[in-house]
């Protein structure tokens, strides 16, 4: 077990054993920094005062706003930054100790930016709790399509409208179907979030070269936690036949601390067991998940903060190396700062439903929140929070959090 000088409370998510990268800014720019306890460590600070000596060509990448330039670097070098500060954590004579003024900077005075630059994202549907019971929902003789056992079902999202965790998201105007088969076009009344996690590529692959499934996890930076904001009743409207749009494209929101890959193999697991056997670009041994403790709060305006959701990402059924061999399988190419992301993830029980179509099927049950509060789907003025954090034993890594507040919707419309 590391011991650090620098006091964190132990059910903190930024323990020594994690150090996640954001990008964070106060009086100066935005630049990088690594989260320890009620801290942030200024890397750009850091590297002035040669923390990093085996890297000396890093110095712009951690004054860069985004990580980009950072994670192009390779997890040799993000593993050698955390490392070095694990090392001065621990040593009461180091440089981080001796100039702790200006190398730490307190995580509540910082504002928190988008972390990286999303070049591409693609949402999978790879809980089979979750996929079957929405299949059950509108299709009760046959949950799973033919495919979704064979593959790993995904679509291309839009990375511009990707926003981080304490943006507002303005409720969103769409085409609802109504009786008779002629659209309306009003504000969304069925508003949803999807709790997910989503895996930050780290390396670029080659175009035209499909990423073998036993090299995927090499490609992998590390994750954040990732909402899918989604407008149920315009989705149900326009996803046949070629899937989600605008329903989904209007806001995606991320936690501003990636935890590294690195950090997250306390929490390793088996996968679930597969039937039938994938194709063999798709099989590899061993299948592995992430052991994490999954939730997701509603505070209502002026309201008190309630749990509606609690569940894991164990047994999540694509893992993330079959979603990366199936996404290059054509030779698509992979970039630094490309997200994949699970889809929702869910257990089996009610109150382990990531997403509210889920947990009121489809507005049908309410979920009741305190003092009588009921919710179908979201309200103006709620605030999603997600949390996700790995515990074994006295070690601890978590996210930090992801939240976003509902606005209402814009009064006219261009």
């Amino acid at each position: 077990m590391l011991q650090s000088w620098l006091p964190v409370p132990s059910d903190s998510d930024f323990s020594i054993h994690n150090l996640p990268f954001g990008i964070f800014s106060d009086e100066r720019p935005a630049r990088a920094g690594l989260a320890i306890g009620e801290w942030v460590v200024d890397l750009a600070a850091a590297y002035a005062l040669n923390m990093f000596p085996h890297y000396p060509e890093a110095g712009s990448a951690f004054r860069k706003p985004v990580l980009n330039d950072l994670i192009a670097l390779g997890r040799g070098f993000s593993e050698y930054v955390r490392k070095i500060v694990q090392a001065a954590l621990c040593d009461r004579e180091s440089a981080l100790n001796q100039f702790s003024d200006h190398l730490l900077v307190p995580l509540k005075s910082v504002q928190m930016h988008m972390p990286l630059k999303v070049g591409n994202y693609t949402d999978f549907y790879s809980s089979e709790e979750h996929a079957f019971s929405v299949g059950q929902m509108f299709r009760p003789e046959n949950p799973l399509f033919p495919n979704w056992k064979h593959l790993p079902v995904a679509y291309h999202g839009r990375a511009s409208s990707i926003v981080v965790s304490g943006t507002p998201v303005p409720r969103p105007w769409g085409q609802t179907g109504q009786p008779g088969g002629v659209p309306a076009f009003k504000p969304t009344n069925a508003l949803d979030y999807e709790l997910e996690l989503a895996f930050v590529i780290g390396k670029d692959s080659a175009i035209g070269r499909p990423v073998a499934v036993a090299e995927a996890e090499d490609y992998i930076f590390g994750l954040l936690l990732f909402n899918d904001w989604s407008a149920r009743d315009i989705q149900r409207w326009e996803y046949q036949p070629l899937g989600p749009f605008t329903s989904k494209n209007f806001a995606s929101s991320v936690s501003p601390w990636i935890v590294t890959w690195e950090a997250l193999q306390h929490f390793r697991v088996p996968a679930p067991p597969q039937e039938p056997e994938p194709l063999p670009y798709l099989a590899h041994s061993p299948r592995q998940n992430f052991d994490l403790s999954l939730s997701v709060s509603i505070k209502p305006n002026n309201g008190e903060e309630f749990l509606v959701c609690k569940t894991h990402s164990r047994n999540i059924y694509w893992t993330a190396a079959q979603q990366i061999a199936h996404h290059t399988v054509t030779g698509c190419n992979l970039q630094p700062g490309d997200l994949l992301a699970t889809g929702t993830i869910s257990g089996r029980e009610i109150n382990q439903k990531g997403c509210l179509l889920e947990a009121t099927l489809n507005g049908t049950q309410p979920v009741m929140l305190k003092n009588g509060v009921e919710r179908r789907f979201l309200e103006d003025h709620d605030e999603v929070i997600m949390r996700g954090f790995g515990q074994k034993g006295d070690i601890r890594v978590g996210f930090g959090g992801l939240r976003g507040q509902v606005l209402p919707a814009l009064h006219s419309f261009p």
